[in-house]
């Protein structure tokens, strides 16, 4: 038992300090108000990715814009030659400009392929902010949680601590055997190892929400408190599942899905070639005026292959689009129902964190008076720290459960919409 009891404070003092070396107490710092935090993070990468996206589809959108260049040709023809037959005298030199034409509408699919191309990437991009927003709410929150998790520790490490007193005190005036101080200092031991893993938690909690926030030195602390944010029951009104990000991001694929299936059938249909030029014959007093059509024979090539995967395409974004409102329907009516039951959870949590204080109060005076033994006030102290951990666990569930909800409603956590 004591040997475990030292791997785990070994274990937990070498995290606290391999993170506290990594800090440095000189560039310490406090997270700010948890809105405030998000509107600072818009420049950090994991959202620099996402206007990265939307920038790339817009340049795609202007290139399909663009027309096909014109190419221009010289030819020279007898211009060596047997000058004993008069070759040299048949010399031709031609100028021509060739303009390739596009029929059929393809430059028209392009620019609407393009288009909703940005469409797709936009949402996608709100979509991600979303789930940043999210994610970064949930690392405040176990920031805030790690915390509250030290008090508790401290809490138990400081009635271990009134026990031993106590029970050294039965032991010097003979009512208690030498067994119960050397149990009583066991748990002792136990519940400051426990305070030390909790702070080095802490310290890995403060470190990822510095990362999430894009931050290069690592928090110290949080300045708000999100789980006292939401004691309050937030009223919900109607909840559209069709208007959840992830439902709009499969419509926008499978729309540009479509518009691609559109450029690749319109690529099928042959171009032409305008040519136009000008040949300066030498016998002749001046220029002669050539022009031509060239046209493909697609004899080989019509871009079956194309149209072909640009359709399974199709079909895939379509079967994501509905798989994505049937999820979205689902995730509505679960996240209202996990929401009741998650702030019904805390409540009763809440309720047995005084019960079990009431039965810790009534134990120490019991063990005190001489009316009940250590293992009861031990055991009473153990369902107290574990009613405050279950206390802290439907917090942190409550929490998930509103960050899920307020997702779908395109909301961060604290109700802010995302942009």
């Amino acid at each position: 038992m004591n040997g475990y009891i030292g791997r785990r404070r070994a274990f937990a003092l070498a995290g606290t300090l391999a993170a506290l070396s990594s800090v440095g107490t000189a560039w310490a710092q406090t997270a700010p108000p948890f809105a405030q935090l998000l509107n600072q993070s818009r420049d950090t990468p994991r959202v620099a990715v996402l206007d990265a996206e939307v920038a790339r589809a817009r340049g795609l959108a202007e290139q399909a814009r663009a027309r096909p260049n014109p190419s221009v040709s010289v030819y020279a023809e007898n211009f060596i030659g047997d000058r004993s037959r008069n070759a040299t005298d048949q010399q031709q030199t031609t100028f021509q400009i060739d303009q390739p034409l596009e029929l059929g509408g393809k430059r028209s699919a392009r620019i609407a392929a393009g288009e909703a191309g940005i469409v797709a990437a936009q949402v996608r991009g709100l979509d991600g902010r979303l789930a940043y927003a999210t994610e970064l709410a949930r690392a405040y929150a176990g920031a805030e949680i790690a915390q509250r998790r030290i008090s508790v520790a401290q809490s138990q490490a400081d009635e271990a601590a009134a026990d031993l007193r106590v029970a050294r005190a039965l032991v010097d005036a003979g009512k208690e055997a030498r067994l119960r101080q050397l149990q009583a200092e066991t748990e002792l031991n136990t519940a400051q190892a426990e305070l030390e893993i909790a702070r080095a938690q802490q310290t890995v909690a403060l470190a990822r929400l510095s990362a999430l926030a894009g931050v290069p030195t690592s928090f110290t602390g949080i300045s708000e408190s999100l789980l006292d944010r939401l004691n309050a029951k937030p009223s919900f009104g109607p909840i559209d599942p069709m208007q959840a990000t992830t439902v709009r991001v499969a419509e926008a694929e499978r729309e540009a899905a479509a518009r691609a299936v559109t450029v690749q059938q319109r690529l099928a249909i042959p171009n032409i070639t305008a040519q136009v030029g000008v040949r300066q014959l030498r016998v002749a007093s001046g220029p002669a005026v050539v022009a031509g059509i060239a046209v493909p024979l697609p004899f080989f090539d019509r871009n079956r292959g194309n149209i072909a995967a640009a359709r399974a395409e199709l079909q895939g974004a379509e079967a994501r689009a509905a798989t994505a409102r049937l999820d979205a329907e689902t995730g509505v009516r679960a996240g209202l129902a996990l929401v009741e039951a998650a702030d019904q959870r805390a409540a009763a949590t809440e309720r047995t964190l005084a019960t079990a204080n009431e039965g810790y109060r009534l134990a120490r005076i019991a063990y005190e008076a001489g009316k009940s033994p250590l293992i009861e006030l031990i055991a009473a102290r153990r369902s107290l720290g574990l009613a405050r951990g279950t206390v802290l666990d439907a917090q942190a569930s409550r929490l998930d459960a509103r960050a899920t909800l307020a997702r779908l409603q395109g909301l961060t956590i604290t109700g802010e919409p995302v942009q």
